[in-house]
């Protein structure tokens, strides 16, 4: 019998290629060289690569037999997902092999901050002897407040509590009674940012976090403030970072992520560079030897299951088991409705009824409710989200779950519909459906208001009490702003003047947070949403 072929284009450990085991045959290449990459993928069954091997259709392309595509490490950046999906490929990654090392980092840079560290480093090497001058603070009764309350932010806690501080969090999604057992109090940002002696970030990065921390959070804080961010770059806005530093609005400050890498692109950051009261390192979050033999061994563990017709609990684009014909192509719509309803829910709700309607719902639609859950927690973990541990995820954040199916439809041969109940009681329903031969998503409802538009990439979504002209006034600013829009819907809570109305805008780019607060305002909006969606 023929052993199936591992094609390993970068250095792993040997610990990684003794996991694979001598039933399968292990070749390397140069990941780095194209056409040697091309040349060896023809015949592999799976290919294992870090950060260097760029992986995307040309490659799918080639590998005529590949079944599974292994990234050694934590991010998909040079993994052409989209791509593996439509040539049937599956994508698996190491999700958690390196939270304990990124938890430890962030709090050595609280440390190095609070007793300067570096700058003692480097004024010891340079024959000074500064004692007073580089005289630092106690951790002990401090208050942390750490923004992002996922596995990082929550080892960064239990680590914590060992030096006597007390415990702030932030997290729109998470589990209250999980934060009170490591001794956590949950609050909001802005009173996260008034109490804490030391702040540290452990958000993922999207629209809604980019620049989550900026110049009013700054202003809330005390002057004797340390931040520190070790998750993702520009969560932090860098500019009201240098700002804060330089005036002394705030003591002192750590990242080892930056909006550009390295952090010599930009004015700011070469700014940022000058300063004496930042500490700065290279990106060190999962460089560890432990976090790096963690990774291969996953992988290559998933390799195997992947290559045996196994469940794959890493796998980020297939769900485990076989899926029927009739609800694959549904698989994408829900996961895109998951990332929908948390854009405009804005928190996690306690209950989520994940609803199937129509002919669809006579079969078994368990990857549907497993999609949406990964749609729902893909831009709100650090980690990773796959079939397997997206559950896992609504479980540990109190979210109770149910899967409804109904056979009957009004509008639509087949919808998927997630409605929400958030903690006061609010309910937050999104509706979609597969369209044409082409198998289009589209939107068939949003906070109730009923709709037959194209799902695009980017929408944007306006509740407001109807009247004239404001369809003209929202459309010149984002005419002015250089943003054209596809395709837009109105839909209206009632025939008369003044009653709500929803608009959802299919635009041609991405509209960023602080023009559609702007936009929200100029038209007296109860609520606007810029929503850029993916799969």
């Amino acid at each position: 019998m023929t052993r199936p072929v591992v094609l390993i284009a970068e250095e792993l450990s040997p610990a990684t290629v003794e996991v694979l085991g001598s039933e399968i045959e292990v070749r390397s290449v140069d990941g780095t060289d194209r056409g040697a990459l091309l040349e060896a993928v023809k015949d592999a069954d799976a290919l294992l690569v870090r950060s260097a091997t760029q992986v995307d259709a040309e490659v799918y392309a080639a590998a005529t037999q590949l079944k599974v595509v292994a990234r050694a490490g934590v991010g998909l950046d040079n993994v052409d997902v989209a791509a593996a999906t439509s040539a049937g490929v599956m994508v698996i990654n190491a999700p958690t092999s390196n939270i304990t090392s990124a938890a430890e980092l962030a709090v050595a840079l609280i440390l190095a901050s609070l007793r300067n560290v570096g700058r003692a480093d480097a004024s010891v090497k340079a024959g000074k002897w500064e004692r007073k001058q580089l005289a630092g603070v106690e951790l002990l009764g401090k208050t942390v407040g750490v923004v992002g309350f996922g596995r990082i932010g929550q080892l960064v806690a239990e680590r914590l509590r060992g030096f006597g501080v007390d415990l702030l969090a932030y997290d729109p999604y998470v589990n209250h009674a999980r934060a009170a057992e490591l001794g956590a109090r949950v609050v909001e940002l802005d009173e996260l940012m008034r109490e804490s002696d030391v702040v540290t970030v452990h958000m993922p990065k999207t629209p809604e976090t980019t620049g989550l921390i900026g110049a009013e959070q700054f202003a809330l804080a005390k002057p004797s403030l340390h931040v520190v961010n070790a998750a993702r770059g520009g969560l932090i806005d860098e500019e009201a970072l240098f700002e804060a530093l330089s005036t002394g609005q705030i003591a002192a400050a750590a990242l080892d992520v930056y909006s550009s890498e390295p952090p010599a692109a930009s004015d700011t950051a070469k700014a940022l560079l000058a300063l004496d009261n930042i500490t700065l390192t290279p990106h060190l979050g999962a460089s560890t030897a432990e976090a790096q033999e963690k990774a291969g061994v996953a992988v290559a563990k998933s390799v195997r299951l992947a290559l045996a017709g196994e469940l794959v609990p890493d796998a980020v684009n297939v769900a485990g088991g076989a899926i029927d014909d009739e609800v694959r192509p549904g698989v994408a719509l829900a996961d895109r409705l998951g990332q929908l309803f948390t854009t405009l829910a804005g928190e996690a709700p306690e209950l989520l009824d994940i609803e199937v309607h129509g002919e669809i719902a006579t079969r078994d639609v368990t990857a549907l409710k497993l999609s949406a859950l990964r749609g729902l927690f893909r831009n709100v973990v650090t980690e990773q989200v796959s079939y397997v541990n997206a559950p896992v995820l609504a479980e540990e954040r109190g979210i109770t779950v149910q899967l409804v199916k109904d056979e009957s439809s009004e509008r639509f041969r087949n919808v998927i519909t997630l409605r929400g109940t958030l903690r006061d009681g609010t309910v937050v329903t999104v509706s979609g459906t597969l369209s044409g031969v082409d198998q289009e998503h589209k939107l068939t409802e949003v906070f109730g208001h009923a709709l037959d538009l194209a799902m695009s990439d980017h929408l944007l979504i306006i509740r407001y009490e109807d009247g004239p002209g404001l369809i003209g006034t929202y459309g010149q600013r984002l005419g002015a702003a250089g943003i054209n829009i596809a395709g837009m819907q109105v839909s209206r809570a009632g025939s008369v003047r003044g009653a709500e109305a929803l608009v959802v805008l299919n635009l041609d780019e991405a509209v960023d947070r602080e023009f559609a607060e702007e936009l929200g305002e100029a038209i007296d909006a109860r609520s606007i949403h810029a929503v850029d969606l993916v799969y």
